[in-house]
């Protein structure tokens, strides 16, 4: 066992999950990931999924896997009893905004019930310890700019995906009010984007992607048409949406940041940071860098707007530089440059073929 202590991470073999077990693994934690494997790819059921072997890989330290999923309170309670847990790190969620809207019931029973389930067996084995992973979506539509964690939750979320985010903040909150022993963390994540510098991972969607990064290494690589850009008209300085992109290695240190605040003996109850750049770029900025950094022309067409969108949104993530020792290194270029390794070496991600 490491010196540092052992964390599970729930659907760690996730997009966001895999990059922050790299971190871990390099910062000497031990690590224990769950996952149902609904966003990744795996051989079979009882194979550990690609994503992890190729973590083993980058690290040279060892994943311990099961096969779980979170609302199986059963199964929960038996890796809490096979492994002394010091802290979770909850990744597992369905997250895709449009599909929320089509079933919100499944998103409900998997992110609300889910984590409440898993929160439970968590107190019934007196581990309170827990970093969430969060999303700006509990904003909703931004009421000023940048956004800072004083911003209000929870008003005008235009997507269940958004709602289940914002709900399971409040329980936890609550849970801390109830219970002192409790330390929470809540990262409120702007726009993932990226992959490791190796290229051995990164993101993987399943179907046709639902955010423009992936989409757009897609159509690089040769296996979509072009990228439909959704409104051109917005009151931005080229008329197309502004988001704030976080490279996913930044993403994930911010993880292990959040370890090292947890731990210090006067944190006490529940705490919230951003994790962004604190700066926005357009989805046409976003095209020219990528065509830049593959070599490839991205063909692209303007289309209408997308209901639920907004015009621009990005972050102030003084508090996490300041409090968690944190911020983000890696620009635009490095984004686009390490998406297009991952995506050219893996055109169908995970999957041979």
């Amino acid at each position: 066992m490491s010196g540092q202590g052992t964390i599970l991470v729930t659907g760690g073999a996730g997009y966001v999950g895999s990059h922050t077990v790299v971190e871990l693994l390099n910062n000497n934690y031990s690590v224990i990931s769950l996952d149902n494997l609904v966003n990744c790819y795996a051989e079979t059921e009882n194979h550990k999924p690609e994503s992890l072997k190729r973590v083993e890989k980058i690290t040279g330290k060892t994943v311990t896997f099961y096969n779980v999923d979170i609302t199986n309170k059963e199964a929960l309670n038996k890796i809490f009893k096979l492994h002394k847990i010091d802290c979770v790190i909850h990744f597992a969620a369905l997250k895709a905004v449009g599909e929320s809207v089509q079933i919100p019931l499944t998103y409900y029973q998997n992110n609300i019930a889910g984590s409440s389930t898993l929160f439970q067996v968590m107190q019934n084995h007196n581990v309170r310890k827990l970093v969430f992973s969060s999303s700006a979506t509990v904003y909703g539509i931004p009421q000023f700019l940048p956004i800072t964690e004083e911003h209000p939750t929870g008003q005008g979320c235009t997507n269940p995906y958004g709602k289940t985010k914002y709900f399971v903040e409040e329980i936890l909150k609550d849970v801390c009010i109830s219970d002192p022993e409790w330390r929470v963390i809540l990262l409120r994540y702007f726009n993932p984007v990226g992959a490791h510098k190796s290229g051995l991972i990164g993101e993987d969607p399943a179907g046709i992607p639902n955010n423009l990064m992936p989409y757009i290494s897609q159509v690089a690589v040769g296996r979509r048409e072009k990228v439909n850009v959704f409104g051109a008209d917005y009151d931005t300085p080229d008329g197309t949406g502004v988001r704030d992109y976080i490279h996913i290695t930044d993403l994930a240190i911010g993880h292990v940041q959040a370890l090292v605040k947890i731990n210090e003996p006067t944190f006490k109850g529940w705490d919230v940071y951003n994790l962004g750049t604190g700066r926005g770029y357009s989805v046409l900025e976003v095209i020219n860098a990528f065509s830049k950094a593959s070599g490839k022309p991205i063909k692209y067409e303007i289309v209408a707007r997308r209901e639920g969108d907004v015009a621009a949104s990005y972050a102030d993530a003084t508090k996490a530089k300041n409090e968690l020792n944190w911020t983000t290194v890696r620009d635009i270029n490095d984004m686009c440059e390490d998406t297009w390794k991952w995506q050219s070496e893996n055109p169908h991600g995970f999957q041979k073929g």
